[in-house]
């Protein structure tokens, strides 16, 4: 058989492995029935549900159906923005503080894509910083520098 739809077919190996790596591992939990669940029941129960939602997708990928559909060539540079942004926030949160280390996360990431934008990533950068120092300093009550460490009082 060919695969038609490379995307679909790499997905639905990927939900099958996940999820049949889900429901191996539980499996080692107590399983219990279905009136008296024990910790193991639901994460392999989900498990078989994700490998079965996997198999379904495969399958389709090979049908005479499927959209003929490539996989690109795979984009080191954009995984290395994003990634490399995650991890420049984390050096940067504890010496720079809560506001530079979210511009720098947002402006890094905004710029791996094709349609970079200055106004709509400052506008993105302003819309996660309300956002995440309402959830994580106001509401969580959790102490992080908002400031550098050369501006604080």
């Amino acid at each position: 058989m060919k695969i038609r739809n490379q995307r679909d077919f790499g997905a639905g190996v990927m939900y099958m492995a996940i999820g049949l790596f889900f429901a191996i591992v539980a499996r080692q939990y107590q399983y219990g029935t279905a009136a008296k669940m024990g910790p193991g029941y639901f994460p392999f129960w989900l498990g078989v549900l994700m490998a079965a939602l996997g198999l379904l997708i495969l399958v389709k990928s090979l049908s005479a159906k499927a959209a003929i559909d490539a996989i690109p060539q795979f984009n080191w540079k954009i995984v290395g923005l994003i990634t490399g942004s995650i991890v420049l926030y984390g050096i940067l949160l504890p010496k720079m503080g809560f506001i530079v280390a979210i511009f720098v996360l947002v402006m890094l990431a905004s710029s791996a894509s094709r349609e970079f934008n200055w106004k709509v990533s400052l506008i993105n950068f302003v819309v996660l910083l309300g956002f995440t120092y309402s959830v994580f300093v106001m509401g969580l009550k959790l102490q992080f520098p908002l400031l550098p460490f050369f501006l604080q009082t």
